[in-house]
């Protein structure tokens, strides 16, 4: 991609006395995931652009998805959230200077593409794994509370007592276990 130009709101951004907790953890991801690899398994279910507008890339829209499931959004509050926020205009990797963010509509295609060919479990239990592996737990949810947090594998304490702020929930046939933590970010 190359070096990437810096806007004013790069330069004020990095004058910032701290990191937002939005941002630990969309910097945690963009580290985390193996952006080449998720892109090789939807390239062979992606548009080619030889018919109509070149499409988007395969990367920004599924950062932009990624978020959205995330951060629990529509395809409209996921549009608008980009624009309103730093840390996520950040993990697009646009240069808004040339790029705009996909809208909704791009987006529900995509989405579309990633339910049908049935790509997003694999995505998401590739997650999972890498992040069990790095011994995290991810808490999703809304934007106020999606964060990633460490815990043990065991609600109890050492003196064999369940911790009272530990608490197991069950999403789908997985059980996770952990701290709810509200970083009551402004969404």
């Amino acid at each position: 991609m190359g070096m990437k130009q810096q806007t004013f709101s790069d330069i004020e951004y990095s004058n910032r006395r701290r990191k937002t907790k939005r941002e630990e953890f969309l910097d945690s991801m963009d580290e985390m995931i193996p952006w080449d690899y998720w892109v090789s398994i939807i390239k062979p279910y992606y548009p080619s652009g030889k018919r109509g507008r070149p499409p988007k890339s395969i990367e920004t829209m599924l950062r932009m998805y990624l978020m959205q499931n995330w951060f629990n959004l529509s395809d409209e509050g996921i549009e608008d959230a980009i624009y309103d926020s730093y840390a996520m205009r950040s993990f697009m990797h646009l240069d808004f200077l040339t790029e705009q963010v996909p809208d909704a509509t791009t987006l529900l295609h995509f989405r579309h593409l990633i339910e049908e060919n049935k790509i997003g479990k694999r995505i998401f239990d590739d997650v999972k794994s890498r992040l069990e592996k790095a011994g995290l737990i991810m808490h999703g949810g809304s934007i106020v509370d999606a964060t990633i947090i460490a815990a043990p594998s065991s609600t109890k304490n050492k003196e064999g007592k369940r911790d009272p702020e530990m608490h197991q929930t069950k999403k789908g046939n997985q059980w996770y276990h952990g701290m709810k933590v509200h970083s009551g970010v402004d969404a």
